[in-house]
């Protein structure tokens, strides 16, 4: 059973996740002192809904002049507990972030920092085995009313257990923010992979006649190490192992195994999504097949 509790985040927890990722320079740069005296204050969350394998809360900045809100979902699971990507491999819960029944507002965007792939025997698992915060936008959400999401997310540890909480940021009359919050939710926005760039891109992709492997031609940023690769095809399928070779001009050549897909699929006219990886470089982007 789901339960709430009102404690908040541990010094030693806020700091981990101010000082991971791309905007470490940043937080540093803000200094301790700044930081500890903004804290507790955290008006624009809601409470921590914990379950067996960890807990996680909500929280928003206020509504901008567009409209929209920005926050996120922080997801933290228990030591050697995981959580899972937006395709989370062969047996995991992929997290979904809805309005609750009634609420006028709608999520816009949700988003999901690169995940690593973890191995339980011969299940493939894509997900987090640490403190997660997946940033989203809400549409129509102002300050002056409460706001309510239901998230449902998947912890596990030897078994999966779904944890699912209607979590609660009430209203922010004052529509500020405090800097740990902002700061919280502009990390997570940093470590969202970006797009494709200039040196590093997709440059043609095809599937073999049998469906059984995906040739992609790539060009990736030069002196970084061996790509990892994730292609989410169908709902409920992710395929992440590769073989890089070099192809012409300075392409490289990733093949990708294509394993069983639903049956009766056709692939003509979908759209499947992939990340690819290579040293301290992410990439996100979409494949369309004809």
């Amino acid at each position: 059973m789901i339960s709430r509790t009102e404690t908040d985040m541990t010094s030693s927890r806020l700091l981990h996740a101010l000082f991971r990722g791309p905007l470490a320079p940043f937080a540093a740069a803000i200094g301790l002192c700044f930081l500890l005296s903004a804290w507790p204050l955290m008006a624009a969350s809601s409470e921590w809904a914990v379950n067996e394998g960890g807990r996680m809360r909500l929280i928003l900045l206020p509504e901008g002049a567009d409209g929209l809100r920005h926050g996120a979902l922080v997801i933290e699971p228990k030591p050697g507990w995981i959580t899972y990507w937006k395709e989370p491999g062969d047996v995991g819960i992929p997290p979904t972030i809805k309005p609750a029944p009634g609420a006028s507002f709608s999520v816009d965007t949700i988003g999901f920092p690169v995940p690593k792939v973890l191995m339980s025997g011969d299940m493939v698992d894509v997900g987090y085995d640490h403190p997660v915060t997946l940033p989203i936008t809400l549409r129509n959400a102002p300050d002056t009313t409460g706001v309510t999401i239901n998230a449902f997310v998947g912890v596990c540890q030897n078994i999966c257990i779904p944890f699912q909480a209607d979590l609660t940021v009430p209203p922010d009359t004052e529509g500020a923010s405090n800097a740990v919050e902002t700061t919280l939710v502009a990390s997570a926005l940093a470590q969202i992979p970006p797009g494709p760039s200039e040196d590093f891109h997709v440059v043609g992709h095809r599937m073999s006649p049998d469906g059984k492997e995906l040739v992609v031609r790539a060009m990736i940023p030069e002196g970084t190490s061996a790509p990892e690769v994730f292609i989410s095809g169908p709902s409920g399928h992710v395929f992440v192992k590769a073989h890089a070779s070099a192809g012409e001009g300075g392409e490289t050549i990733l093949s990708v195994p294509i394993g069983k897909l639903p049956k009766k699929y056709k692939l003509a006219g979908k759209t499947w999504g992939m990340l690819v990886v290579s040293g301290d470089r992410a990439m996100e982007t979409t494949l369309a097949f004809d």
